[in-house]
């Protein structure tokens, strides 16, 4: 027989569960934490994998545009030899 105690807990961690599976990382906070000469391993350890990347690579040099985009923004960084040098943060018109 289940005590209180235990449907409690089982009940906080569905609502735990629902307020994370709602939670995108395509938000205002985690573009602020994204700063030039980050790697694309530290952005995607905030933001996940991207939705689409492209590459280019020219002697010493390589570019990668990578696009991270769901219902709540468009979060666009541009690496150069795999450190963030421009990014830009766009929210859906409404």
């Amino acid at each position: 027989m289940k005590t209180a105690s235990t449907v409690r807990r089982g009940l906080l961690g569905l609502c735990l569960a629902a307020a994370l599976w709602g939670c995108s990382p395509i938000n205002r906070e985690n573009f602020d934490k994204i700063r030039n000469d980050m790697t694309m391993a530290q952005v995607t350890a905030i933001l996940g994998e991207p939705t689409e990347s492209s590459s280019v690579g020219l002697g010493p040099l390589s570019g990668t545009n990578a696009v991270w985009k769901d219902k709540h923004g468009t979060i666009t960084i541009q690496f150069v030899n795999d450190k963030v040098k421009l990014k830009s943060f766009d929210k859906p018109a409404r």
